[in-house]
């Protein structure tokens, strides 16, 4: 797990924890746009791990994993990474994403997930990591409004590729796998109507979809053309009867709008608001930890290590804000930590996960760099194809 480091990312050991954020020095070799900071205070002990990135960058960009590359489920960030499709670009550096729920979908997000520009996971309770498309970070509660409008105009709120309750109505894609899972109740397997939006599904978009099959059974077959809604067993009898060309209308808005996001993570609280400690509540114990954080020139990935006496015995949340303010964020944001806390460069583990393995997790933060020709192709695109389809999923 833990590989070889290259002789150009620095390793820096900077003194105290809680240091000035002048302690700490660039690489000798410049032009990386990314540097590796190790901190650490022996006699806690603490050890922290930082990428710092340059921002303002045209090859960089953040993206969200899958495992597999694709399913919601369980993989490690080493597994995560490999599958992040090459036109998409190489990825450099990543950290661990969000909770997760454990049930029929392991590994479905507890928050929102943005991939590539599909909308995965809807919002929940948790904040969100999001990034708008003038390339500003945001860190804020998210509210979905994703519904359903029946032929008859009535509405009915959804949730998104997650556990269906009995009284709850689901909307599901081809990224929960290829089938829904369910039981009992009553699934209308949907289609594109006309030649309007349609999938991969996106924040932020109303569309006509046909309802193509009506089943009685669950589990109904997904597709990367199909949808199915999901209605539990009590929810069937507070709804319309649709048949079969019957044609519905998907919304699938928030509040922010998030229409033309590509990238979004769930996890949460946030711990930074322009520069100050934001206002959370957090019992002071210490854990391995994780956080994205970010001011107008750079961004840092941080993990601390935790749970390991003679390495490191973690940090709190309290006391991950003071560093990540020393650091320099303006605004920070808590990620999933404990087993989970992981810190990915250029193909290396270089934190020491609390199990002594990588976990596997739900999702994650990727930085990727781009090619000179990718980058290119990106500009000459964007405004023809601002939300390009690089799922590798297939039929």
């Amino acid at each position: 797990m833990f590989a070889f480091v290259p002789p150009w990312l620095a390793v820096l050991v900077v003194a105290p924890v809680l240091g000035a954020p002048d302690t700490v020095h660039e690489p000798e070799r410049k032009g990386r746009g990314i540097s590796y900071i190790h901190d650490e205070v022996p006699d806690v002990p603490v050890s922290i791990h930082v990428l710092k990135i340059e921002r303002g960058r045209s090859d960089f960009e953040f993206h969200t994993t899958l495992s597999k590359g694709a399913a919601i489920s369980l993989g490690t960030m080493t597994e995560q990474t490999k599958a992040v499709p090459p036109g998409v670009g190489k990825p450099i550096g990543a950290i661990n994403g969000d909770f997760w729920k454990d049930g029929r979908y392991e590994g479905d997000p507890e928050g929102l997930q943005i991939m590539r520009g599909e909308l995965i996971s809807a919002p929940g309770e948790r904040s969100c990591f999001w990034i708008d498309t003038s390339g500003q970070a945001h860190a804020t509660n998210v509210l979905s409004q994703l519904k359903v409008t029946w032929p008859n105009n009535a509405t009915t709120q959804i949730g998104l590729n997650e556990e269906r309750t009995d009284r709850g109505v689901v909307l599901y894609t081809s990224a929960v796998g290829p089938s829904t899972r369910t039981k009992k109740g009553r699934e209308l397997i949907l289609e594109r109507e006309g030649q309007g939006d349609w999938l991969p599904l996106r924040a932020g978009y109303t569309f006509a979809a046909r309802v193509r099959e009506v089943r009685q059974t669950g589990d109904s077959p997904l597709s990367t053309n199909t949808l199915v809604l999901s209605l539990g067993p009590e929810a069937v009898e507070d709804v319309p009867v649709v048949s079969t060309g019957a044609v519905l209308k998907i919304s699938t808005a928030t509040i922010p709008d998030l229409r033309g996001v590509q990238t979004a993570i769930g996890g949460g609280p946030v711990l930074v608001r322009q520069g100050k400690v934001a206002n959370f509540t957090a019992t002071p114990v210490r854990h391995p930890r994780a956080a994205v954080g970010w001011n107008d020139k750079f961004y840092f990935f941080v993990v601390v290590d935790g749970r390991q006496p003679r390495l490191s015995l973690g940090i709190s949340l309290q006391d991950l804000a003071a560093y990540l303010i020393k650091l320099g964020c303006q605004d920070a944001f808590n990620l999933d930590g404990g087993g989970s806390a992981t810190f990915w460069v250029y193909g290396n583990v270089m934190n020491s996960p609390c199990y002594g393995y990588e976990r596997p997790m739900a999702n994650a933060l990727v930085l990727v760099q781009k090619s000179p020709s990718q980058n290119a192709s990106l500009q000459s695109t964007a405004v023809r194809d601002p939300l390009p389809d690089t799922s590798p999923r297939s039929e």
